[in-house]
């Protein structure tokens, strides 16, 4: 992994993603006691950053390879990034997803024309379901986050705050990032690395599923003992990715983590303050940067918001907790 694939990425994807904004509001300064800007790609197309990667690795393959097909296993947000990018080249697509996957990522995975293989998270592994499938009908596996192309991918969300927050006069900051297995957060650390310098990555998680705190604390991959049973799905992964891992071990600092309660009440404050829709998963950046302000250094920091796909009634959970801001 390179920042020239990184802006590799960037090319193929011009005009098949948004450039996201970067949002403020003086409420969340406020509670933070710093500057808090937040990198909204809940507003990305399939509703969270995963379109960046799918497209970024589904955009390289040879035509050849396309025709075959392709195959993904995922909660749901990298299922859909995938099913989009698949669809837009004319490529069939199978998405192995867990039973227990919010509702409504199943039922958009499905609209954009995926095949979806279902299987249960605690008892089986996906690893093998996808690559046993693969084998079997000649797919090319598109790996949700230990991926070259994917981590590229994500990591032209990190080219984009570079160039945002420069605009802004903005030179030394933390970036908290929601991290599973990593490759939102390595790809961003590259691109940082290369392109902000002044900047240093924190990855984001809830407690509980912190195998990358705790394998950055360690200096080695540690699993997660439970593999299902969180809000923040998106997010949820047995350990760091092994090309992941490596780069953040270079280029992180110390993990963050949060609660379930705090990644809620992030929510709403996203949405009261910014008027966007964010999920559990995506919305633990924004948690530690409100909510564990003595663990973040610095006068600014910034909080990716990495996906919106969330069922209505965990929403109205997070809304209801407004009255007790």
């Amino acid at each position: 992994m390179n920042i020239d694939m990184i802006r590799a990425a960037e090319a193929r994807l011009r005009g098949a993603v948004r450039e996201t904004p970067l949002l403020t509001s003086p409420a969340l300064d406020a509670i933070a006691g710093r500057r808090v800007l937040v990198k909204a790609e809940c507003l990305q197309h399939t509703g969270s950053f995963k379109a960046r990667g799918g497209w970024s690795a589904v955009s390289a393959l040879p035509e050849a390879d396309r025709r075959r097909g392709v195959i993904a296993y995922s909660s749901g947000n990298h299922a859909q990034g995938v099913a989009r990018a698949a669809a837009a080249h004319g490529a069939p697509a199978v998405i192995v997803m867990p039973s227990d996957a919010p509702a409504v990522k199943i039922a958009n995975t499905r609209a954009l024309g995926a095949e979806v293989v279902l299987y249960e998270r605690a008892t089986e592994d996906r690893d093998a379901i996808g690559t046993a499938i693969a084998a079997a009908r000649g797919l090319t596996l598109i790996r949700p986050f230990d991926d070259p192309l994917v981590i590229a991918g994500q990591g032209t969300t990190g080219l984009e705050i570079a160039r945002q927050a420069a605009a802004l006069g903005v030179t030394r900051a933390e970036v908290a990032v929601p991290c599973g297995g990593g490759g939102l957060s390595a790809g961003i650390a590259l691109a940082l690395e290369a392109e902000a310098p002044g900047f240093r990555l924190r990855t984001a998680e809830p407690e509980g599923f912190d195998d990358t705190a705790r394998s950055l604390a360690a200096g080695r991959i540690l699993r997660n003992t439970r593999l299902s049973g969180s809000l923040c799905d998106a997010i949820v992964t047995p350990e760091p990715g092994k090309l992941t891992f490596p780069i953040l071990a270079g280029l992180a600092g110390p993990g963050l983590v949060v609660t379930e309660e705090e990644a809620l009440r992030a929510m709403a404050m996203a949405f009261a303050h910014l008027r966007i829709v964010v999920e559990p998963g995506g919305a633990v950046a924004l948690a530690a940067a409100l909510y564990h302000s003595d663990d973040i250094e610095g006068d600014t920091v910034i909080a990716v918001c990495s996906g919106g796909n969330v069922d209505p009634a965990v929403f109205s959970r997070a809304l209801s907790m407004l009255g007790d801001a």
